[in-house]
This record gives C-alpha cells, sequence and structure tokens, in this order.
C-alpha cells in the first residue's frame, strides 16, 4: 500500500508555536501545564486532518486554527506586557503560586478556552467561510471530544496520591464542581447566541465582554490556593 503524502495545513503551524513554548517553559509554569494539555488535544486533530478522517477538512483546519490563535494571542500579549482576555488572567497572575496543583492550572486553562474562546472561535470562523453555526457542529464536537477524551486521564495523572489526603480532600472538590461538558453545552450556546446578535455590534461587544469576565471569574475559582 503507498503511504499517504504528508500534508501540511495551518494547523502544523500552531503546533509548532505550541511546541516552542513547551520547549521555553518551566515544566511547573501554569501556562506550561495548560500547554502540554492543549498540544497533546491539537496534535490529535492534526493526526486526523492529516489522515482524511474528516467530511469537512477546510472547516475542521479554519476552526482548530482560529480556536488556538486566540489562546496564543493570549500569550503574545503577556509576553508583551499587556492584558490578556479576562478569561485568561487568573491563570496568567497564579502561574506561579506554590499553592495551585497542576491540575488546577489544567482546569482553569481549559475552562477559559472553552468556555470564551470556543464560541468565539466558532463565530470568526462562519464569518471566514460564510457560513452558519450548524455548518460547524461536527467539528465544534469533535473538538469537545477530544478534549472529554483526555479529561479523565488529566485527572489521574496530575491528582495527587491517596497518601495526601489532606490536599487530596479539597482538590478533589474544586475540580469536580467544574464540568467539561457543561462548559462545552454553555459555549455551544453562546457561539449561537453571538452569531444571532451579529447585527447589532454594541450588544454582540457586550454579550462577548460579559462571557469574558463571567469565565474569568470560574477561572479565579478554579485556582483557588489549597493547602500544602
Amino acid at each position: 500500500m503507498a503511504q499517504r503524502e504528508q500534508v501540511h495545513t495551518p494547523v502544523d503551524t500552531v503546533v509548532s508555536r505550541m511546541r516552542a513554548l513547551d520547549s521555553a517553559l518551566p515544566s511547573r509554569d501554569g501556562i506550561a501545564v495548560f500547554n502540554r494539555v492543549y498540544l497533546t488535544v491539537t496534535t490529535e486533530a492534526d493526526r486526523r486532518i492529516d489522515a482524511g478522517l474528516l467530511v469537512d477538512t477546510r472547516a475542521a483546519v479554519t476552526l482548530n486554527v482560529v480556536f488556538a490563535e486566540r489562546y496564543l494571542a493570549a500569550v503574545e500579549a503577556v509576553s508583551k506586557g499587556l492584558r490578556p482576555p479576562a478569561c485568561w488572567r487568573p491563570l496568567f497572575q497564579f502561574r506561579h503560586h506554590p499553592g495551585v496543583r497542576p491540575l488546577q492550572f489544567a482546569l482553569a486553562g481549559i475552562n477559559a478556552h472553552i468556555g470564551h474562546d470556543l464560541a468565539l472561535a466558532v463565530v470568526d470562523t462562519c464569518r471566514t467561510l460564510g457560513c452558519e453555526p450548524a455548518r460547524l457542529e461536527d467539528e465544534f464536537e469533535q473538538v469537545g471530544d477530544l478534549l472529554t477524551a483526555l479529561e479523565e486521564r488529566i485527572r489521574e495523572d496530575l491528582m495527587p496520591g491517596p497518601d495526601i489526603l489532606q490536599l487530596a480532600d479539597p482538590l478533589t472538590h474544586l475540580a469536580g464542581a467544574w464540568s467539561l461538558d457543561r462548559a462545552r453545552d454553555a459555549a455551544w450556546t453562546a457561539a449561537r447566541a453571538l452569531w444571532a446578535l451579529r447585527g447589532l455590534p454594541d450588544v454582540t461587544e457586550e454579550f462577548a465582554a460579559r462571557l469574558d469576565m463571567a469565565v474569568g471569574f470560574a477561572g479565579r475559582m478554579l485556582l483557588t490556593p489549597l493547602p500544602d
């Protein structure tokens, strides 16, 4: 059987940027913790695209790239001394806090990226492709499914061992208060609402700003420092 020709897409570019961050950041840095998780997700999405496993390759590539670029833009903003979106600020503020555990960093990053960035990425992709959100529903679900598949492994890998009961109890409670499934559902609803409001720019801007702040508040709760 002939080997499938390697296809290079814009997803490869964002994967390369995440790999560069992974090499540059200290492993305990909260951004590095989330970046490793997201790099795994994006690499798997890129593999599926290259393998021709997706029905609408153009939609999948566009959504994945637009989505990833929102996270990378937040990183770049901070590197230039600028303020990132409100949803990302808690993670950047607490990224070196010794009382915040790796699982918290990972969940706070996923919260910011799914809760805020994904909704806006769907709208941006619809504008780019000239389509309605319904066309992107399969691609949206594929992104969410990749994260869901990783979530259990993330929790297992980053949760303290059973010998650290004093820490594990509050961390288990804190992590259990956040749900990826609920965040996915809310992101899809927000994307549809933003698309429906696109003819009302003032209302759209206010809706997006309030979404940003609400997701940032949830992120701040996820990053509550825990006792040693």
